[in-house]
């Protein structure tokens, strides 16, 4: 279902997610019985935990808003300061030059 114009989403910690998809798979517990204890409100929403838990386990539902992707490795890193420290080093060498 598309979002309305100002529609805010309920955000559900990854606690929620993985006591909901332990409930279903372990307790054997039905989707609208889940939705009621937990206090969520899509039916449909515990499905996808589901299946995304199936997929990925429960790193699917580490919370990444305003994250990267993915990280910046640790050379990745080095480079951008080395990159950084050649400018102004660069600069340096521009002021050298006119002032001698």
């Amino acid at each position: 279902m598309p979002a309305k114009k100002g529609q805010k989403f309920k955000h559900y910690p990854e606690s929620v997610k993985v006591e909901a998809v332990r409930l279903f798979m372990e307790e054997g517990w039905c989707c609208r019985k889940i939705t009621e204890h937990l206090d969520i409100n899509d039916r449909k929403r515990v499905s996808v935990w589901v299946r995304k838990y199936r997929a990925k386990g429960k790193d699917s539902f580490q919370d990444r808003r305003g994250d990267p992707h993915r990280s910046e490795t640790e050379q990745e890193r080095e480079l951008r300061r080395l990159q950084l420290e050649v400018d102004v080093l660069k600069k340096w060498l521009q002021i050298l030059n006119r002032e001698g």
